[in-house]
């Protein structure tokens, strides 16, 4: 096993990096969700290159505190001059994972051992078998736990067992501090080995659910776009062919049927409706009007920048059947937050006149809280029976899954439904003034009048 930096859909040369989808919004005139670059080893690399340093300029100050007791003084401190010199050459091939070769590793770790192994012929014997450090001491921990954090609890298990053999092998005995030391050693770089190996998987799976959830960000932003302009198209093709027969008729049934594959599209793969015997499409009961789905497939691609007046936003939708109330200062949202809010009110209503028939009177309320913009929508029509709005979206109905839920969403905001068959139904839609990025929108508060 390789410490390499996890695929996130990040530029591995940076910080932070973009998601996948960071293409799309930028077309929309978005600021790309900012990701950090994951790399749980890296701050273990960084402690193990700090703690060869450290225990390096200990082991250093043990000798020369100790100089005058070795047997052969020079030969101990050829080899920590050697050491000092190694450390100096290499100290930085610990920062990374790349760096760290295994090459380098069993180098160190034979100089580790080396050291052990070199002790009893430069110091005195009292001074061996009464429990003196080694020529490295505690800088052997070191190679060991570069094993560790490169390859895992096996290899930290091998590279221990070494270094317990030679300090078995300079003691001469198993004494009980001996002993100690590299069962300390031992269960201390598996653990770690072990713990480093929990936390590359974990952030494995954590770098497959950033890109699962861009990718599907992305496709429920397409679908939305799918379902507010081109199925509404389709649905008013179906439904003038048939009203006007003929090779119009054909033309109706063909766009039916293009409308019931891109439903089961778009919708994941759901099966589409069943419909009627003989293999015709299905018709849609309640299409979109005409203009409206030709409005639909004509509208721009991205919001402007900028904060937005939700109230001009949603002015236009007053007229006939249709009650808006506002209040009386300027209601702000982020420009994208507020056109996909005006998108999900437009779907509100287009169910509103599907379903409840162009009859219906329908209101739209504008509220201005201090941490939300709240929009209610109100019809009275003959309200919706428990359990429609699933099985709408189990049959690849997208107006509420999609074009409200979803937007809303993905603005860190809510969509909630109150009907009761026969009293009509209210839409709540609620958008915070901080997003899920923890921008503000801003703007003055209000209320809108009764």
């Amino acid at each position: 096993m390789t410490d390499t930096d996890t695929d996130t859909g990040t530029d591995s040369g940076a910080g932070t990096g973009t998601v996948r989808g960071a293409p799309a919004a930028r077309r929309r005139g978005e600021r790309p969700a900012k990701v950090l670059r994951m790399s749980v080893e890296l701050p273990l690399w960084r402690a193990l290159t700090g703690y060869r340093i450290l225990t390096l300029l200990y082991a250093l100050c043990l000798f020369a505190f100790a100089y005058r007791r070795y047997a052969h003084p020079l030969g101990a401190a050829a080899y920590m001059g050697a050491l000092t010199v190694w450390m100096a050459l290499t100290w930085r091939r610990t920062m990374t994972a790349e760096r760290c070769t295994r090459q380098f590793l069993a180098a160190d770790l034979a100089f580790a051992v080396g050291g052990i192994l070199l002790t009893p012929l430069v110091d005195s014997h009292a001074r061996v078998m009464g429990g003196g450090p080694t020529l490295p001491s505690i800088w052997t921990a070191g190679a060991v736990l570069g094993f560790a954090i490169k390859g895992g609890w096996r290899w930290a298990a091998v590279a221990s067992s070494f270094v317990a053999v030679a300090n078995l092998v300079e003691r001469q005995e198993p004494a009980r501090d001996t002993v100690h030391n590299v069962v300390l050693v031992w269960v201390a770089s598996v653990g770690i080995g072990y713990v480093v190996e929990v936390a590359r998987s974990s952030e494995r799976t954590l770098a497959r659910a950033l890109q699962i959830e861009a990718a599907t960000r992305e496709r429920e932003r397409l679908a939305r776009d799918i379902h507010d302009s081109v199925l509404q198209v389709l649905a008013m093709v179906q439904r003038r062919g048939t009203e006007i027969g003929g090779e119009a008729a054909d033309l109706g049934r063909m766009a039916g049927e293009q409308e019931v594959a891109l439903r089961t599209l778009v919708a994941g793969g759901l099966l589409p409706p069943a419909g009627p015997p003989g293999g015709a499409a299905p018709v849609v009961p309640h299409p979109a009007r005409e203009d409206e789905a030709a409005s639909a497939a004509a509208a721009p691609a991205g919001p402007a920048t900028g904060p937005c007046d939700v109230r001009a936003l949603l002015a236009p939708f007053a007229g006939r059947g249709v009650t808006f109330s506002e209040p009386g200062a300027p209601v702000e949202l982020p420009a994208a937050a507020a056109a996909e809010l005006a998108a999900a009110v437009s779907a509100a209503l287009d169910n509103v006149r599907v379903h409840a028939g162009e009859g219906a009177q329908a209101w739209i309320l504008v509220e201005d809280e201090p941490e939300a913009v709240l929009v209610t929508v109100r019809d009275d029509g003959p309200g919706i029976a428990e359990g429609r709005l699933a099985d709408a979206e189990r049959e690849g109905r997208l107006g509420v899954a999609l074009s409200i839920r979803g937007r809303l969403r993905e603005l860190g905001g809510s969509a909630r439904w109150v009907s009761v068959p026969g009293q009509g139904t209210e839409v709540e839609l609620t958008v915070p003034r901080k997003g899920p990025s923890g921008a503000s929108g801003g703007g003055r508060r209000g209320r809108a009048g009764t």
